[in-house]
């Protein structure tokens, strides 16, 4: 019996989750795992009411969770910020999830913007560092409000964080059966933090002679990914860029409609979200796009150990992404509770 928080959040976040919940339960019938949902009301309409984004007590729960799924962060009556630090980064610092994995995978008939690309050629992983680097609010400001004010953010790695998120994306690419892992990093300006990156890249690399070791700037990254995504297999980078790599990520794979990502701690609780934010110009509308979300329940079943119910569910997001006018809310030809209701039909006609 696996025990699943549910955070639904700000915004379209509760609407996608209810389709994605839907989904679950289809799945479950169909293969026979069993599972029990605890909600959480967490967001920024709780905020306003108490002033409370994330209890300590709610942390203590979460760690006896077998997985975390998340809707959606992010409410306009509260400055931006405060939720992201109080809720999502309280999380995944406090769960040690120090690995955000992001899969980028092109569909059949789904539009991308790269020309004379298709599903064989985008179709990689990024391996972020989710708990380290510039995102650890160490800095400050003197002297605020002058015309002498210095404001400084500081990027923290250490030896640990960088050395288990590149073992890590060792071993994910080893066990994903790939033969390339690529090194996003800055390191002739970042002279410090990404020499780091690149010893612990060299050394980890010694215990898999079996997988080609890639280097490659950031901004090179960037253009590849634009230009020859099929270049990439699986790439390691730290927090901060792996953050905009796949944001982009997202784009060329059809949009944020169908991006799901993990937060992932290998030996605790994992969580697991669509990436494309709360949308509140669509709540309530029913036309935000729930495939991301649903995505986000098929890693979620891959993390936990049920395959064969990923692979039924990723193969019912191929069907239904053949059936959408788009992938964007508003211009699917169908509304966000139509799109999660197929899904009973699609699994059991996969049974």
């Amino acid at each position: 019996m696996y025990k699943i928080a549910v955070v639904p959040g700000d915004g379209t976040g509760p609407e996608v989750v209810r389709e994605g919940l839907k989904v679950l339960k289809a799945v479950a019938e169909v293969t026979g795992f069993k599972f029990e949902t605890v909600n959480y009301d967490f967001g920024g309409d709780r905020y306003l009411k108490t002033g409370e984004t994330l209890p300590d007590s709610a942390i203590a729960e979460f760690k006896e969770m077998d997985a975390i799924y998340l809707g959606a962060v992010g409410h306009p009556g509260v400055e931006p910020g405060i939720l992201e630090k109080g809720l999502l980064l309280k999380i995944r610092f406090a769960l040690d999830q120090y690995i955000n994995l992001r899969p980028v995978k092109l569909y059949p008939g789904v539009w991308t913007p790269l020309r004379d690309k298709g599903p064989e050629d985008i179709n990689f992983v990024v391996v972020r560092e989710n708990t380290e680097g510039l995102y650890t609010g160490v800095g400050g400001i003197t002297k605020k409000g002058t015309p002498d004010e210095v404001a400084i953010q500081g990027m923290v790695n250490t030896r640990k964080g960088v050395e288990r998120c590149i073992r890590y994306a060792f071993q994910y690419t080893k066990e994903q059966k790939r033969k390339k892992l690529t090194l996003c990093d800055k390191a002739n300006v970042l002279t410090y933090a990404h020499d780091l990156w690149r010893r612990a890249f060299e050394e980890v690399g010694k215990e898999y002679p079996d997988i080609e070791k890639d280097y490659a700037f950031v901004d090179a990254v960037c253009m590849w990914m634009v230009k020859n995504p099929e270049w990439f297999e699986v790439i390691v980078t730290c927090n901060m860029f792996g953050d905009i790599i796949t944001d982009l990520g997202a784009m060329i794979q059809g949009g944020m409609g169908i991006a799901a990502g993990g937060n992932i701690n290998p030996e605790g609780t994992s969580m697991f979200e669509p990436i494309g934010g709360s949308a509140p110009k669509y709540t309530g509308k029913n036309v935000i796009n729930p495939l991301a979300a649903i995505s986000a329940v098929q890693m979620m079943l891959e993390y936990l150990g049920e395959t064969k119910s990923a692979l039924l569910i990723e193969e019912a997001v191929i069907k239904t992404c053949g059936k959408m006018k788009s992938l964007s809310a508003g211009k699917m030809g169908y509304t966000t509770t139509e799109v999660g209701t197929w899904w009973q039909v699609l699994l059991k006609k996969n049974k």
